[in-house]
Parts: C-alpha cells; structure tokens; sequence
C-alpha cells in the first residue's frame, strides 16, 4: 500500500535520526564505551571531565591504567559481558593515583552490535549527598540560633553575677578557697565565651558585594603564616581569571581562616613535611535557590582547603559540619558548624573528601553579577 505524500514526508523526518556520537556529546552524565580488553574507544566530553584526560589521551590508555586491579568496577564489567544485561552499582571509591572520585554511581551497558564492548556511564554522587546535608546543616544551625538567643537571655545576667562574686570572694578568703574562687571565675568565663560563640548563628542580615576570593585567600594566608601555621608549607594554586564572589568579605575571611587553622590543628607531629594547600578553580556547579528568594544561581567558583594531615575519622564525616561535633578534644564543635551556616546563607556549598594524608574542603560559591543589583 503506497503511504499518502504527506505522511511518507513525516515518516522521512522521523527516520532522520542524530549521529550517536552527537547525543552523547551533549548528555552531562560521564559516557565511556570500552572494549574487550577494557580499553578506551570512545569518551564523550563529561567523561573527559571526570577522568581529566582528553579523548585523545584516553584512547591509549585502559581502565587498569586509572583504576586499582581489585576496584569492584571490573566485576560488574565482567558481570555486563557474563550476562548480556545492564548492572548498576553505587558509592563506589576511586583512589588510584590518577583518578580520586568517591561517591560514583555507575552503570554498564552491553554492545550486542559490537560484542566484548560495554557502555559505561559515570555519575558523581557528591552534589545530591553535599545539597541533602546543606538542608540538615541548615535546620541544625537554625535551632542552635534559636538555643542561643535563649542562653544570651537567661544566662548571662546570672553568670555575670556569679563571675562577679567570684571574683569579691578572691580577695577576701584564704588561699586554699582563692584556688576555687578562681576556678569559679574562670569556668564563668568559658561559659560566657561558649554563648558569646553560639550567638554567632542568630539570624542577622549582613550585606553582599562584589569579592575578589583571591585577596580574601591572601589575607588569611599571612594571617596563618604569622601564627599557627609558621611552622607549615602552604602552597596556593590559583586560576587568576576567577571573576569576583558575590559575598561578604568579612565571613569570608572568617570561613577560611577557620578552615586553614583546622587544617594546620590536623598536621600534628609533621612539622617537616606538613602542607596547607589553596586551591581556585571555576568548574559547572549546581543549581540552588537562594535561600528567603525564588532567585536561582550557579556556583561555579571553587575553593579548596587541601592538607596533609592523617585524616577524619570515619564515622565523623556524615555529621562532621552539625553543632557539638569535633575531633579536637578540647574543641567546641561550633566552627564547622558555623562555616557551614555562612556558607549556607551565601547560596554555597561546601563539602569535605577526607582519607588518610589528605583531606580536603571544597567551598562551591556564587559569582558577583552587575545585573543582580540593577533591579
């Protein structure tokens, strides 16, 4: 039966379809195609992000040559080629010495029209684990506002009183009650300096304009340099071209700086070889809503705390940016907590990659755009 003009002419726009290679250029999501010996024959230009190898270099290279002979990806490679089927497998760990990717979901696809060949795609799970926890370090910042607002009221007032006495009874007691008038004063005080600190998270407006992140990272570098991190090799890798963040300059320095002493409180003992390094970099980030504003921004700016300390124990990571949590142990448990606000309340992220000899914060920050503030 002869097809009418019309549709025959729909039928060939239809057949018309897109090179594969093209649709697989433009997919975000990591694509690789492999063969039977496990070497690259194809990688669109997301999967030469992730690995951070160009098409060409993978091409003469092979999975073995990125990733460690016992790594869990060979056996669902072995799996797709066993049973012609599609096998996924998540949180997977990537820490060979030319690829460290953690939290990767991926997938491996057959090829029946080429056999031995496996499709692979690689996603970073990262970004919706760090935007799940920005929710929770949001919600437990809030009720730590809320605790402080009520010890700054009901507190205070008292331990001012009970310092002051302390101090009255100081001078008029014998010296073995002196040493616990003294203790009285001075615990009074570290309680007062505990609420001082907790009402660093009360809910205040604090102004945003343009910064340039790199005078930011220089002033807290020489402040580091000239106190607690004299004794360390800080090395800075900077992308100059970075356009400036929308921020304010002040939390900024507050953020960093805590991050970088951190850094230099975890390198104990390795006075010789200890190392802070800085990093800058501009990269596709994710998309956020700005919190109290229906406004969306990307963060493509990224700076990273990088050190060579012995690492963050396991079962800290998850709650690591939460109140009280610490592994000082005489800390508060409030410094990351509060990074985490700021960073929060800027529309950022932050994130932490943590493993034996290296652990890294990274920081993803919004630009400074002329036409925010036209409107």
């Amino acid at each position: 039966m002869r097809l009418p003009l019309a549709r025959r002419g729909r039928l060939a726009v239809v057949s018309t379809a897109p090179d594969p290679a093209a649709l697989l250029s433009a997919i975000p999501i990591a694509c690789v195609l492999v063969d039977g010996e496990n070497r690259f024959r194809y990688a669109n230009p997301a999967a030469e992000q992730f690995f951070a190898l160009s098409i060409m270099q993978l091409r003469h290279m092979g999975l073995a040559d990125l990733v460690a002979p016992d790594s869990p990806l060979f056996a669902l490679i072995g799996q797709v080629r066993g049973g012609e089927v599609v096998v996924s497998d998540h949180d997977l760990h990537f820490d060979g010495p030319r690829l460290q990717r953690r939290c990767v979901t991926v997938q491996g696809t057959p090829v029946p029209e080429d056999p031995g060949c496996v499709m692979l795609t690689f996603q970073h799970e990262s970004a919706a684990r760090v935007l799940d926890r920005q929710l929770n370090f949001r919600s437990a910042a809030r009720s730590v506002a809320g605790m402080a607002a009520i010890l700054a009221h009901e507190v205070k007032n008292p331990l001012s009183g009970i310092r002051g006495a302390a101090q009255l009874l100081e001078h008029s007691v014998s010296e073995p009650d002196r040493e616990l008038a003294v203790l009285i004063r001075d615990e009074a005080d570290r309680i007062r300096e505990l609420v001082d600190r907790m009402e660093a998270f009360g809910e205040k407006p604090v102004a945003r304009d343009a910064v340039n992140i790199h005078r930011v990272l220089e002033h807290v570098r020489r402040l580091a340099q000239t106190g607690f991190a004299a004794h360390l090799r800080i090395v800075e890798l900077y992308d100059p071209s970075l356009p400036p963040v929308l921020g304010n300059r002040d939390q900024l320095v507050q953020v960093l700086l805590n991050l970088v002493k951190n850094a230099a409180e975890a390198i104990t003992g390795e006075t010789d070889q200890g190392e802070i390094t800085l990093v800058t970099a501009y990269q596709h980030g994710v998309r956020l809503v700005v919190p109290g504003t229906q406004r969306r921004v990307h963060l493509p700016l990224v700076v990273s705390v990088r050190d060579s300390g012995p690492g963050i124990p396991a079962d800290l990571r998850e709650n690591l940016f939460d109140p009280f949590v610490t592994t000082k142990p005489t800390g508060s448990g409030l410094g990351l907590a509060l990074v985490a606000k700021i960073i929060g309340e800027h529309g950022g992220l932050i994130e932490v990659d943590s493993r034996p000899g290296r652990t890294e914060f990274r920081v993803f920050l919004p630009i400074f755009l002329e036409e925010q503030f036209d409107r």
